[in-house]
């Protein structure tokens, strides 16, 4: 009897696979309540900026990730102006272990989405006639354990040591 050699396409088939398929602004508002009055104010703004990260399933292998920042710059109680942003994208993601689903979706695509929405948001903030303002680097896995410890799911050690979490081409773990 002949050996069956695993056909080489079946081997294509099951190689975990990930992909940036399209990239868009979602949601995207800028407020200035207090101008004109608030530009004749000489003290330096106070800038609060929060981060979240959702994601969700739109078919078998198709997800969509989305990063939200909200920006508010205060000089002392009177809002400057306030940001917010969404951007996000739509992954595909076939054959991915299906405990490695939920890292990806919120470390590995927020990380990819991330320079989009920074330049989205330094671009609203330059229509403003104010000067630019660039958010800093946010370490995603950061935030991921800060949720899964918020909602009570504490990483697995192996996790936090290599999380052996699938990284695609060209993107570095954090």
């Amino acid at each position: 009897m002949a050996e069956q050699q695993p056909n080489s396409q079946d081997q294509e088939n099951s190689a975990p696979s990930f992909s940036l398929q399209r990239t868009y602004v979602k949601d995207l508002s800028i407020e200035m309540p207090n101008a004109p009055q608030i530009f004749l104010e000489q003290e330096a703004p106070a800038v609060e900026v929060s981060i979240n990260v959702a994601g969700q399933r739109l078919a078998e292998t198709v997800y969509e990730a989305a990063v939200t920042a909200t920006v508010t710059t205060r000089i002392q109680d009177k809002v400057l102006y306030l940001v917010e942003a969404t951007q996000a994208g739509i992954f595909e993601a076939a054959n991915i272990p299906a405990d490695q689903l939920d890292p990806l979706i919120g470390i590995v695509c927020p990380t990819m989405l991330y320079p989009y929405l920074r330049a989205t948001i330094a671009d609203a903030i330059n229509r403003t006639s104010l000067p630019a303002l660039h958010l800093t680097e946010v370490n995603f896995q950061a935030l991921y354990e800060q949720r899964l410890a918020e909602a009570g799911q504490e990483p697995k050690e192996e996790e936090e040591k290599d999380s052996g979490l699938y990284v695609p081409p060209g993107a570095t773990r954090q």
